[in-house]
């Protein structure tokens, strides 16, 4: 399930990256102590999935091979329970850690809520100068800087490959054509079309993007996800599983999601990047080759999906604070980029990591870069974590059939105008 680093690899990596940390400390206001020595221990929650995180704790323990007097501690946290148990942390400032991976959509609530540290300004331009623009908007609150990308990512349409040829079907492009792909699999094979994760707001995103529609208008203040367009969205992702294109389920949605896909059980899903080295486990993808994938089909309207990633921010509350940014620095260090997405598949955030010949030989890579150009940005304020739990419950509600769309879409909008307070 998981693919670690090669050990001449990492290590001849490494080097490199901390290296590049260099041998000044920063203090808290971000100002350089020229030949200070780094000690103590960082403590970084970890928020990568199963197929990740060996890889990200080695690198991470690295970090000593620098700084030997810096202690690190990996702690892997599940994704789904990360946001709630980071607030506690925080809050209460117990056992709280140095450093987290946050989802792009937490930085500007915990920085609206003085739980983050402010980037220091040397890094911040560097930040701005180096990394690719839509990644750095994704760490920044109120004009100012308090995470530093580490990857970035949006959702593509994994496929068979022998799956689609064998029923004589191309990669769908839009959701019609999805249905008529998923008719042809079904009639050769017996199998499904589309696994659809059910579970999770975040796979919501292409349908409401498809249908030329958005969740919230930051700029006038306004609610959209109970437009005429969201309601279209929930009704397309419903008539996917009705019309027999895809299955989906309630519950345990990414782990019956990949275990269908990798088996053979389901032609087609969509995934991102952290899904590749796991999809490359399963037993359809032992030839790595017959792994494709393609843009998310497009709705009525287009073709979107949601600009997502990951970044790195510390605690304002550490008592540590010069190591664990340098921490950051050396796990955001293109070095430590490129190895990403060497073994990982994972985007990096800098640009000139690009043009590394590790980055341009991967294949998956390569295909998400251009869909990463093309993604659509959220509203980058400080409830956009929050909406994303009401928006679950009801579309999990329209795809499973315990609502209809129309209910959904209205159900969104009256919890959506309860978190944003004022807004229309």
């Amino acid at each position: 399930m998981r693919r670690g680093i090669a050990a001449t690899a990492l290590v001849a990596t490494l080097a490199l990256a901390v290296t590049a940390c260099g041998g000044d400390t920063k203090d808290a206001n971000g100002e350089t102590k020229a030949g200070g020595e780094l000690s103590g221990t960082v403590t970084w929650w970890d928020t990568s999935n199963d197929a990740e995180k060996a890889s990200f704790q080695k690198i991470a323990e690295a970090f000593t091979a620098k700084h030997p007097k810096v202690t690190v501690k990996y702690v892997n946290i599940p994704y789904g329970d990360a946001q709630n148990k980071v607030k506690n942390a925080f809050s209460s400032g117990s056992e709280a850690p140095d450093v987290i991976r946050a989802d792009v959509g937490w930085v500007a609530d915990f920085a609206s809520l003085g739980y983050l540290d402010e980037v220091p300004a040397d890094t911040a331009k560097k930040i701005d100068a180096e990394f690719l623009p839509q990644a750095a908007a994704s760490g920044k609150y109120e004009g100012k800087t308090f995470a530093v990308p580490q990857v970035i990512d949006t959702l593509g349409l994994f496929y068979n490959k022998k799956m689609l040829a064998d029923a004589g079907v191309q990669p769908p492009k839009t959701l019609e054509e999805l249905k008529t792909a998923a008719a042809a699999i079904k009639a050769k094979s017996g199998k499904t079309g589309l696994y659809l994760r059910g579970d999770d707001s975040y796979w919501f995103l292409p349908f409401i993007y498809g249908e030329g529609g958005d969740l919230v208008d930051a700029k006038t203040k306004t609610v959209t996800v109970d437009n005429a367009a969201g309601v279209k969205a929930f009704k397309a992702a419903r008539d996917l599983v009705t019309s027999g294109a895809a299955v989906t389920n309630a519950t345990d949605g990414w782990t019956n999601m990949q275990t269908a896909f990798k088996s053979g059980e389901a032609a087609m899903m969509i995934n991102g990047p952290w899904a590749v080295a796991d999809s490359y486990a399963g037993d359809q993808f032992k030839d790595k080759s017959n792994l494709g994938v393609a843009a998310v089909p497009a709705g009525s309207a287009k073709a979107g999906a949601p600009q997502g990633g990951h970044d790195l921010a510390v605690y304002a509350g550490s008592k540590n604070t010069a190591a664990a940014h340098a921490f950051v620095e050396y796990m955001t260090s293109q070095e430590v980029q490129v190895q990403s997405a060497k073994d990982l598949s994972l985007l990096p955030t800098r640009t000139a990591a690009y043009e590394q010949p590790d980055v341009k030989g991967s294949e998956m890579v390569q295909f998400f870069k251009p869909a990463v150009d093309k993604a659509v940005e959220r509203a980058w304020i400080p409830e956009n974590g929050s909406l994303f739990e009401p928006l679950k419950v009801e579309y999990t509600k329209a795809v499973t059939g315990a609502s209809t769309p129309e209910d959904a879409a209205k159900a969104a909008g009256v919890e959506f105008r309860k978190i944003l307070k004022g807004w229309k």
